[in-house]
């Protein structure tokens, strides 16, 4: 089943419930959610100004900023922590958010993306709240203000039901051997080199030391994919 949205609409109502529970597992978690919206950063004051500002009486405040401007991949970098937010509205062909989605899961971020038009990879975000139409981005008919209008109640909706709340543990005992991280293939986002051959490495665990010999050189900023404390391949831009 669709939102409708009056001219536009969602494509898929599940995700929409799906993003709302992730959010307010993380809010309650102590998240902040950063916004973004470059080509138009109108729709990333407003979702920030929704989240923070308890309009209801009895409604928590949620943190939210917006991120404007140039260098949005550097601000984040250096404000956004694991366990964060990052919710963008913008086309699929917007460089800078495609920029930061892919760097995301290097920095343990959840990311969310609210667009319109041609829908990007499935996997370009954790979750994707997508319009079929394309002119819905731009036109502010309120199709955008109402998808995450809509996610906001959905978040405090989950506020309501403490016993949501509670974090799901999908992680497993590192001290142990485990199948699926035996292949693991972690993002990593270099941050300098230490030594030669090993850079000091952001990742969702926080920052390591990982050997670079496979993938060298590898400057500040480089994408690379981590298998058992090596860099096995550089990931290169989607753009």
């Amino acid at each position: 089943m669709a939102l409708r949205t009056g001219v536009s609409r969602l494509d898929d109502d599940a995700d929409l419930a799906g993003t709302a529970l992730t959010l307010a597992r993380r809010f309650a978690s102590g998240a902040t959610m950063w916004c973004l919206a470059p080509e138009w950063p109108e729709h990333g004051r407003h979702v920030a100004v929704e989240f923070v500002h308890p309009v209801i009486m009895g409604k928590r405040a949620l943190p939210s900023v917006s991120i404007e401007g140039s260098g949005a991949a550097a601000r984040l970098r250096s404000n956004a922590r694991s366990g964060d937010i990052l919710l963008a509205v913008a086309s699929s062909s917007d460089p800078t958010v495609c920029d930061v989605m892919q760097r995301a899961p290097a920095w343990g971020v959840t990311s969310v993306w609210i667009g319109a038009g041609p829908r990007p990879p499935s996997r370009s975000a954790d979750y994707l709240l997508w319009s079929e139409e394309a002119s819905a981005l731009g036109r502010h008919d309120g199709s955008m203000v109402f998808a995450y209008h809509v996610l906001w109640e959905l978040v405090h909706v989950c506020f309501e039901h403490p016993g949501l709340l509670r974090p799901v543990d999908d992680t497993c005992d590192l001290d142990s051997t485990c199948i699926t991280c035996s292949d693991e293939g972690r993002l990593g986002e270099v941050a300098s080199m230490v030594a030669p051959s090993v850079a000091s490495v952001r990742t969702a665990r926080g920052v390591e030391e990982v050997d670079t010999t496979l993938v060298d050189p590898v400057p500040p900023g480089s994408l690379v994919l981590i298998h058992g404390g090596v860099a096995i391949t550089r990931v290169e831009a989607t753009l």
